[in-house]
């Protein structure tokens, strides 16, 4: 695979990145190079190689899950700096 300016941009204009135009050759050859990485890794022979489901020995450390009460909507609101009465009221950050 070919890591271009073209495709630079278009992956920054995806992930809504301001990219500087002086910036965009260090970031193609950066790309580029790790599209290599990967290309040489997919040249190794895995086939007889189980794959892994966690890189170490521990197992999940879950605790018991116990049904516990919880607080009432009125004690949870106290300190909310702004609520309707049953939600706390955040700013909008998502626009479209």
């Amino acid at each position: 695979m070919q890591v271009d300016s073209k495709l630079v941009s278009h992956l920054a204009q995806l992930s809504k990145l301001n990219v500087a135009p002086e910036k965009m050759e260090k970031l193609v050859a950066d790309m580029q190079d790790l599209v290599g990485f990967v290309e040489k890794l997919n040249e190794l022979d895995t086939s007889g190689i189980a794959p892994l489901m966690h890189m170490g020995d521990t197992k999940n450390m879950l605790r018991e899950d116990i049904v516990e009460g919880s607080i009432p909507n009125a004690e949870a609101l106290k300190n909310a700096p702004a609520s309707d009465g049953t939600f706390f009221k955040v700013p909008k950050v998502i626009s479209k």
